[in-house]
């Protein structure tokens, strides 16, 4: 009896092990073209949920905010030295650039900045923002560049605005407030699937 017991304990514990890495496996990664926008995948800043978000291309960029309220975009850079603790970006930046139209840039950026933490490569970048219903959800956005000051922080995977703070305020990331401001629109999952992956660039 306490064989059998045994067995189907190890059979759900399988289970739930397999369903976890199938999860982990189907998270979204990288920029799709659909018909003349760009969809990406990103956070809901109030509860870690996984949103989308469209860009027209040829839209004008920097976007204009003719008089309307900007909001944050956070793009969150993480070391490769956080790749087993962190899991898939939002953009992937080794084995080829999934993000293309920013990617490289900010990796660049990241190894320039805090060469001590992502001077062997950067593994990639989520991007969080407010979702529909947040105080600053908005259509037009200002990107924000968020770094690590020690690779031990990057481990923690950020993906709500809470985490975000508690990060800055223990002196373990800083924002860097870039003037790019751009429009943008949320999209739903099945979209994004529907979209056509871009060719990925060297990072």
């Amino acid at each position: 009896m306490q064989s059998k017991l045994q067995f189907i304990l190890l059979v759900v514990i399988g289970t739930l092990l397999a369903g976890a890495t199938v999860a982990q496996a189907q998270l979204p990664s990288g920029e799709r073209q659909l018909g003349q926008t760009i969809i990406e995948p990103g956070y809901d800043d109030r509860n870690g949920k996984l949103i989308y978000i469209m860009t027209p291309m040829g839209a004008p960029f920097p976007s204009h905010a003719n008089g309307h309220a900007i909001s944050p975009l956070f793009l969150i850079v993480y070391p490769n030295s956080a790749a087993g603790a962190v899991g898939t970006m939002s953009c992937a930046h080794q084995g080829g650039d999934n993000c293309p139209d920013h990617g490289p840039d900010i990796a660049a950026l990241a190894q320039a900045t805090v060469p001590t933490v992502y001077g062997n490569g950067v593994w990639g970048h989520d991007h969080i923002m407010d979702g529909p219903g947040g105080r600053d959800f908005n259509v037009v956005w200002q990107l924000v560049v968020v770094l690590f000051t020690n690779a031990a922080a990057a481990n923690t995977h950020i993906t709500t605005e809470a985490q975000l703070e508690a990060a800055i305020d223990a002196g373990d990331a800083f924002t860097i407030e870039t003037p790019t401001v751009f429009n943008c629109n949320l999209v739903s999952a099945a979209t994004y699937s529907r979209a056509t992956p871009l060719q990925p660039v060297s990072p």
